[in-house]
């Protein structure tokens, strides 16, 4: 992996402003994870310093008070602009936006974000999608409390980023999003067809009690 001062200061900027913040799921793993995950990531398909250090920092303006202006003293222009390209919505604005809203406007930032961000974007996606499936595979009734029972969105979302990333990343990374995204999508279905049998199942035991 790619080492520098820059990145070590990226690390330890990543490390105090999500200080307290954790990961979904069974074990609250310090979200500093997923962001050395990101970074480990992309320092397999690129040695490109700025894509690296916006993946340690590409939650920031998102879900912490770090403001664009702080990122780009911090870390330059061309970072701000590789994570304002992954950003659906500043911290402040977030909670006055639904989750639709949010991912329309992620989309597009994606749309005018150079080509580092969809970088950043694949390789987060990767990180997250894995952690899901490894973390809720026998649990799905968990994984439909910690995110969301309407899996078709969910569905609709990761192949509509699918199609923009596999028409805009030229990198070897795309082998490894797909792959994952095979899995995430066969983990979803089957998601999908627990939550309805579960239904049928309740709908049935509360008719018979009629």
């Amino acid at each position: 992996m790619l080492y520098s001062y820059r990145i070590e200061q990226a690390i330890r900027a990543a490390s105090v402003l999500h200080n307290g913040q954790t990961r979904k799921g069974s074990a609250p793993y310090p979200y500093i994870t997923h962001l050395i995950a990101v970074a480990f990531l992309l320092a397999d398909y690129t040695d490109d310093e700025d894509t690296i250090i916006a993946g340690l920092l590409h939650d920031t303006l998102e879900d912490t008070d770090y403001t664009p202006e702080e990122l780009e003293t911090d870390f330059g222009a061309h970072v701000r602009d590789i994570v304002e390209g992954v950003t659906d919505a500043l911290h402040n604005e977030r909670s006055l936006m639904s989750w639709d809203e949010r991912q329309e406007q992620y989309f597009k930032a994606l749309d005018l974000a150079p080509k580092e961000s969809l970088l950043v974007s694949a390789a987060d996606k990767i990180h997250n999608m894995r952690s899901i499936v490894e973390e809720y595979h026998d649990d799905h009734e968990l994984f439909t409390k910690h995110f969301t029972k309407d899996i078709d969105k969910l569905i609709d979302k990761y192949d509509r980023l699918n199609m923009v990333l596999t028409d805009r990343v030229d990198n070897p990374i795309m082998k490894e999003y797909k792959h994952v995204h095979d899995l995430f999508n066969e983990f979803l279905k089957k998601v999908a067809s627990t939550h309805h049998n579960k239904h049928v199942s309740e709908k049935s035991k509360g008719e018979s009690k009629k």
